[in-house]
């Protein structure tokens, strides 16, 4: 335990003993959160790196091994969005409502639904504290509070997974919220800062990738380091939707934390014209409807793992939760994009209603002898 956690538990506990508050000269540590200039920086010393991280050797992070099939998926049409289902008349109902939201919660509630379209079930929830989660660094941080988030319903997962990753993939203690949540928005007002948009989107990502890894590692013995990305997070400001993926790497030696990786995928300006909304549109609902997969999938292994497991055996399973464990093996990603047959655009509309920076070399984007790989 750190000197400043020992502070607060007895200055905790003198106000508990004495039923008033701690004294005024009781030492406290501020919580950083994303309006501080310093948080960025606190992610990057914890190995949590934002879109276009360069290492202090002039590396830089591969992007996921996935890359090439998330954004193929992002383009795939809707019929929804067809000019046929959104007229030029939506779209200048769009830019009206995008104009008169001076505020983030106008936003949230005018702009950001037409976005998103119909959604339908428990999936979707927002501005609620991830308090339940576990720090993601080392507790001074605010918890994660994303404006919109996606996860699955509770009853999904077997409940002895629920219970042994509770830290890692159940956001609230309002336990019937949204579970493992995996895609994410950020929405801002105009007056609102694209710094501070990323800054969030950076820290949102990196909670549900952990969520996403703590899953697919469920019942192995190792951690599971696919290099592949299974959260996607956004940011909407003034008219224009920026998405990003984030995905974990294995750490770079034994006791090391994991590295979190964002990547920005595509941005569109919604206000530009009828077909530029459409296409942003699209890749937002395709985004939503691919994390979905992801989840189902890893959700789909850990209640396999689960069942596997004898009842004799579920206390002394090791469940791999630690993040800080020696580096494991590799394998291949596991898509359910590339499982699952879509035999039409219309088909997929329905299933959707709803401390020091260490010198590590990453072959990226400009690195010649990176060999680009896809998943499996």
């Amino acid at each position: 335990m750190s000197s400043s956690q020992s502070s607060r538990n007895q200055g905790k506990a003198l106000a508990s003993s004495s039923g008033t508050k701690p004294t005024t000269n009781t030492t406290r540590t501020k919580s950083t959160g994303t309006y501080d200039r310093d948080f960025q920086q606190h992610l990057t010393d914890y190995g949590i790196f934002p879109n276009e991280y360069e290492y202090t050797d002039g590396s830089v992070p591969a992007e996921p091994m996935n890359w090439d099939k998330i954004n193929s998926r992002l383009a795939q049409p809707r019929p929804s969005l067809s000019p046929s289902q959104f007229s030029d008349r939506h779209f200048k109902q769009f830019k009206k409502a995008n104009a008169h939201a001076s505020k983030e919660k106008q936003v949230s509630e005018t702009v950001i639904p037409i976005i998103e379209g119909t959604v339908s079930g428990r999936s979707r929830s927002g501005g609620v504290p991830f308090n339940n989660l576990d720090p993601l660094t080392d507790g001074t941080l605010k918890p994660g509070n994303p404006d919109i988030f996606y996860g699955a319903r509770p009853e999904q997962l077997d409940r002895r997974v629920r219970k042994e990753l509770g830290g890692q993939i159940i956001p609230s203690t309002q336990h019937d919220l949204p579970i493992a949540p995996n895609f994410f928005l950020a929405a801002k007002g105009p007056n609102g800062t694209l710094a501070v948009a990323e800054r969030q989107a950076c820290y949102d990502g990196a909670l549900g990738a952990r969520g996403m890894h703590s899953l697919k590692s469920h019942g192995q013995e190792e951690p599971i380091y696919d290099n592949c990305a299974h959260t996607i997070t956004s940011i909407y400001q003034g008219g224009t939707l920026t998405m990003y993926t984030s995905h974990p790497t294995e750490p770079s030696a034994p006791g090391e934390r994991p590295e979190y990786h964002m990547h920005q995928l595509r941005a569109y300006a919604m206000k530009d014209m009828p077909s530029t909304f459409r296409e942003g549109a699209a890749a937002y609902r395709n985004a939503r409807d691919w994390a979905k997969e992801q989840r189902d999938t890893a959700i789909a292994q850990a209640n396999e793992k689960a069942r596997a497991m004898p009842q004799s055996a579920e206390a002394s399973v090791n469940v791999v939760s630690s993040f800080t464990s020696e580096a494991s093996a590799s394998g291949a990603c596991d898509d359910p994009a590339s499982q699952t047959s879509f035999t039409s655009a219309a088909s997929t509309e329905l299933a959707t209603s709803d401390t020091e920076v260490p010198k590590r070399r990453h072959i990226g984007r400009e690195g010649t002898s990176r060999k680009r790989r896809t998943c499996a």
